[in-house]
């Protein structure tokens, strides 16, 4: 029978899924049938599993660190948010339905057999499957029902490390209070602790091991030093975006806008790989820079609300004369969409029924359609004529005369568009950028030669330096425990 560790937070964004993605590949290196499982996950960066369906794009990251196919199983609870209040909620892959916050707290109890079935499915035929919790357990307030953390590891009988950020300070409390605050049923799961992200002497924080030791009776099982490789995998989470500073000018700079409903943001990670590219992404109350040669317009999961605070920040008028200036134009997904003429939601699928004018870069129109497309693609670039791969996770069609001039041909079918001067350009196909061919050709271009260096590879190698600063930093007797 598989064995199973869990990793949960004393807070949010404490690093688990890099942890977590870590340990997967030391362990697929040590020979062990390894597999992830995040009981839900809250993200608009999805990934298409290999047997089809939705799942978050970091539990797609982490079956790769385990050189596994990804499943639907690995993260059976989806919620992609849609606005302040309201998620779509995906189940096993597949869309089971809408809700706004307190209305999905009395759903999650529904949803744990779900959880537990895909848990039982992911664990056959492997030897250890890692599992990665959500939040904090320290969210007391929703601990009945819960399904991502202790609700999760007490019913599945899970034991659990937790994970403190020491960078953001106030780790030794944040420890010791998740430990005061739990009730005994879910205190007893907690089996010891991880400090991550440490910068600095290490022998420093001896006392504060020692500290945490009288208060809650854990062992430590390592300190990890901020994970330098980390940064060269798909980020998941908003927050990276939100930290990411102003990099330094480069030979091209390409602006993309932050929508308040971004999704899949890592769409752009292997451009700002390349060290000719100046990757600026442009926050609410900027403007669209002057000196950016491209802007592109990310996917959005909710494409007429994103258009519309694209109109209040001012960033519609930004585009137009982007464009009079002879800039270029990518729109991927529901960018593609707000590109058009109109974007239509007869039946309300993003919230009301409505119709508002798109941006009018490219003459196409978009009607949403309750059927949702959802695949991975082989594809080839209609503009440069180089094989492309990636993926659809989309609602609505769209259909115009700048879609005569496709943008790429996915699985021998047309999709997407081109302006007559082939200077705008949208597509429905995810992962476009990761093309090394593509990101090559679309460099030189722009007249920059030598771009499109091996971004799978540098991903794999990012797995692999992250393992061997585990194995460093980690209790051996615990890695030897779990690890084999």
């Amino acid at each position: 029978m598989a064995k199973a560790v869990m990793l949960q937070g004393t807070g949010s964004d404490v690093g688990k899924t890099v942890l977590v993605a870590g340990l997967c590949r030391l362990a697929a290196n040590r020979g062990l049938i390894v597999r992830p499982f995040k009981p839900q996950n809250m993200s608009n960066n999805a990934a298409v599993a290999d047997d089809g369906g939705e799942i978050g794009r970091a539990q797609w990251l982490q079956a790769l660190a385990c050189r596994v196919p990804s499943s639907v199983h690995m993260n059976p609870v989806l919620l992609k948010p849609q606005s302040e209040t309201g998620s779509q909620i995906i189940v096993q892959g597949k869309v089971f339905g809408q809700a706004k916050g307190r209305d999905y707290q009395r759903l999650k109890p529904q949803l744990l057999s779900a959880v537990l079935e895909s848990f039982e499915a992911v664990k056959a035929g492997a030897d250890l499957v890692i599992v990665e919790g959500a939040g904090s357990p320290a969210e007391i307030n929703l601990r009945a029902g819960d399904i991502a953390n202790m609700g999760f590891a007490t019913r599945a009988g899970v034991p659990v490390v937790l994970v403190g950020d020491i960078d953001r300070g106030g780790v030794i409390a944040s420890l010791v209070g998740t430990h005061t605050i739990l009730p005994e049923e879910d205190r007893r799961q907690i089996v010891g602790y991880i400090i991550n992200k440490f910068r600095g002497d290490v022998s420093l924080f001896d006392e504060g091991i020692d500290a945490i030791g009288r208060f809650t009776g854990w062992p430590c099982f390592g300190i990890v030093p901020w994970l330098k490789a980390a940064g060269r995998l798909p980020a998941e989470d908003l927050v990276v975006l939100e930290r990411l500073a102003a990099g330094r000018r480069r030979a091209l700079k390409i602006a993309v806008p932050v929508l308040s409903r971004i999704a899949n943001f890592d769409d752009f990670d292997p451009l700002a790989a390349e060290a000719s590219v100046e990757l600026a992404y442009i926050r609410p109350g900027e403007r669209l820079p002057l000196d950016a040669a491209l802007v592109i317009l990310p996917g959005s999961k909710s494409t007429i609300g994103d258009l519309e605070d694209l109109r209040a920040n001012g960033w519609d008028a930004d585009l137009a004369a982007h464009v009079r200036r002879g800039g270029r134009v990518i729109g991927i997904c529901g960018g593609y969409q707000m590109l058009g003429s109109s974007v239509s939601d007869p039946l309300g699928l993003e919230g009301e029924s409505r119709t508002v004018a798109g941006l009018g870069l490219l003459d196409v129109d978009t009607v949403m359609a309750p059927e949702k497309t959802v695949r991975n693609s082989l594809a080839r670039s209609g503009e440069f004529d180089v094989d492309l791969s990636g993926y659809e996770i989309h609602l609505g069609v769209t259909e115009g005369r700048d879609c005569a001039r496709a943008a790429v041909i996915i699985d021998g079918r047309p999709d997407g568009a081109r302006s007559p001067d082939g200077r705008v350009m949208g597509t429905y196909l995810h992962g476009l950028f990761s093309s090394d061919s593509y990101r090559a050709r679309l460099l030189e271009s722009f007249g920059i030669s030598g771009g499109g260096g091996d971004y799978r590879a540098s991903v794999e190698n990012a797995l692999d330096s992250l393992a061997e600063e585990l194995e460093m930093r980690l209790s051996p007797e615990w890695l030897r425990q779990w690890i084999g």
